[in-house]
């Protein structure tokens, strides 16, 4: 409770619903010396003492005071701000439990409107569009189940300099595991300003690590000592930062950042530099002028001149690096001829160039795969006829294509969905007339999206990470395990942040069976039995149209 002397009234806050903040005047009164002494003595003497006080304290009239009512579901409070950023807020605890990506969650234009519906636990932002954000609450650790972070891991990748996994947590925890044991040997916390980590990559010695967040600006670090090497901003306005590389273009090193700006912005990396803030070369004036519409979400070089940005409403630009000019542009094919694709995730959240990749009775071509809608993913011929080769089905469940990868010096194929599997293809025997080719080999990973995917050669292993809070290593040639007849083959895997420790070059010490048990448990990585054939609402709810030969196809796991 205050009282504000330059507008003469008293503002005061409570945990009820129906008056969480009420400002009102102050009503006056004859006999106010009184009233005071009488409060100041009940105040000296203790509240459990009774005393008769000889007025009677009035309620305000409805027109002398302003009341604001603050909805507070499961004692959480959500905003949304000019920029469209949703934050959920725990309210006894006063911290922010969760930071929503305009340009991830689907809200385009300026906020006029939102809504939160306790019966769908959803909140409604009303903009350009409506846009759907549900809420999901977390899982309860099990005694069995082991995590890596305490919140969802957004990215993780391998120096192979110092045989180390990195992973950056939701919260911004950055996590330094041993390779080859699985021991954590170091953390820290990458923004004391609570900005979400969400993306990240290493210089090309490994040596250095650079993030980006959700305010903007991109961080240079030792993840050996947790020391801030540099920071890479913009002036003015900042957009969350959706992905970044780190190049080598004619012998000059640049890190690449893209975002919710739709710009590419381009800082050279100048190690001797002392300036601890560091702005980006100017904007190719390509991008400025024929440059995407919509946010950026990924991009990809394929040495030594291409550089590839894929969009949120699924426009991919392959640009010359060395000049700055478009090279040639692409829509995915789903998106571009249906005319109705509401609903339809046309985004670009990954992709990976093939060199030298022959299809058919083509030449040798340099090619791009990146994520279609429901599970499909693109074939496209960049040098050739710049045109879609092929589109075919990845995702079993029709569930969009997180991430992909290519394993070095090799034409396979590894593509990441939506609700933790993994896929396996060889490019090398693909024939893009199939749409439906068979997988060489595919397996559930993790329970929840799949937010990195990286083959690490030298060790013939796959290293993931998820929003499930888990970062795993398995085998990459699809070294199974026959745990029992029903379910066949799971590949090794190992979780960091597990008490045991492993040696990768000793699969002996790889945990038998390799199936991590949150995986082993979840209704989606059920295999086919008789008994699991009768209809269930989950089943239909999560696909209404996988047919009989995908569920005979879903007994590998």
């Amino acid at each position: 409770v205050k009282y504000f002397h330059s507008f003469q009234a008293v503002a005061s806050s409570s945990n009820e619903e129906t008056s969480s903040l009420v400002v009102g005047c102050v009503l006056p009164s004859t006999h106010s010396a009184q009233q005071l002494k009488e409060i100041r003595e009940v105040c000296y003497e203790g509240k459990n003492r009774k005393i008769q006080l000889s007025w009677i304290p009035q309620a305000r009239a409805s027109g002398d005071q302003t009341v604001f009512s603050v909805c507070k579901e499961d004692s959480q409070i959500f905003s949304v701000s000019t920029d469209s950023t949703v934050k959920i807020w725990h309210i006894q605890d006063q911290c922010c439990l969760f930071t929503a990506d305009p340009i991830v969650s689907g809200i385009h234009g300026n906020v006029s409107a939102c809504s939160y519906s306790p019966a769908m636990r959803s909140l409604y932002v009303a903009a350009d569009c409506i846009a759907v954000l549900p809420l999901m609450l977390r899982s309860k650790h099990h005694s069995r189940i082991t995590v890596s972070h305490d919140e969802a891991v957004m990215c993780c990748g391998y120096s192979k300099e110092f045989r180390q996994v990195v992973s950056c947590s939701e919260g911004s925890v950055v996590k330094v595991w041993d390779f080859d044991t699985g021991r954590q040997v170091f953390e820290f916390t990458a923004t004391p300003d609570l900005t979400t980590i969400t993306c990240m990559t290493f210089d090309l010695k490994g040596r250095r690590l650079i993030t980006g967040g959700t305010k903007g600006c991109l961080k240079v670090w030792n993840f050996n000592s947790g020391q801030c090497l540099k920071t890479l901003k913009k002036e003015g306005k900042c957009h969350p930062v959706s992905d970044c590389i780190f190049l080598e273009v004619q012998g000059f090193f640049y890190v690449v950042a893209v975002g919710g700006d739709r710009r590419i912005d381009i800082y050279s990396d100048v190690p001797e530099d002392l300036y601890h803030v560091q702005r980006p070369q100017p904007s190719w004036k390509d991008d400025l002028k024929n440059g995407h519409k919509e946010g950026i979400l990924s991009v990809v070089q394929c040495p030594p001149s291409l550089l590839a940005t894929g969009s949120y409403n699924g426009e991919i630009i392959v640009w010359n690096v060395a000049s700055g000019s478009i090279n040639c542009r692409f829509v995915g094919p789903l998106a571009a001829k249906e005319q109705n694709t509401e609903g339809l995730d046309t985004s670009v959240p990954s992709m990976v160039f093939i060199k030298n990749l022959k299809v058919l009775q083509l030449s040798p071509t340099t090619a791009l795969l990146t994520p279609g809608v429901k599970g499909w993913v693109n074939l496209w011929d960049v040098l050739g006829g710049r045109k879609l080769v092929s589109s075919f089905k990845v995702s079993k469940f029709q569930q969009k294509i997180t991430k992909l990868s290519i394993a070095d010096k090799t034409t396979l194929l590894y593509a990441a969905d939506r609700i933790g599997y993994i896929y396996i293809y060889n490019m090398e025997t693909f024939d893009p007339e199939q749409r439906s080719p068979r997988a060489e080999h595919f397996w559930r990973a993790h329970t929840g999206s799949i937010t990195s995917l990286q083959i690490v050669t030298s060790d013939q292993v796959v290293l993931t990470s998820s929003t499930d809070r888990t970062v795993r290593l398995w085998s990459a040639q699809g070294e199974f395990i026959d745990i029992r007849r029903d379910f066949k083959s799971w590949s090794h895997q190992r979780t960091f942040g597990q008490p045991e420790m492993w040696s990768v070059q000793i699969p002996s010490s790889w945990t038998h069976p390799g199936v991590p048990y949150e995986v082993l448990i979840d209704p989606l990585s059920m295999p086919h039995h008789d008994i699991l054939k009768r209809k269930s609402h989950l089943s239909i709810a999560i696909s209404s149209d996988v047919t009989e030969t995908d569920r005979g196809e879903l007994k590998t796991l």
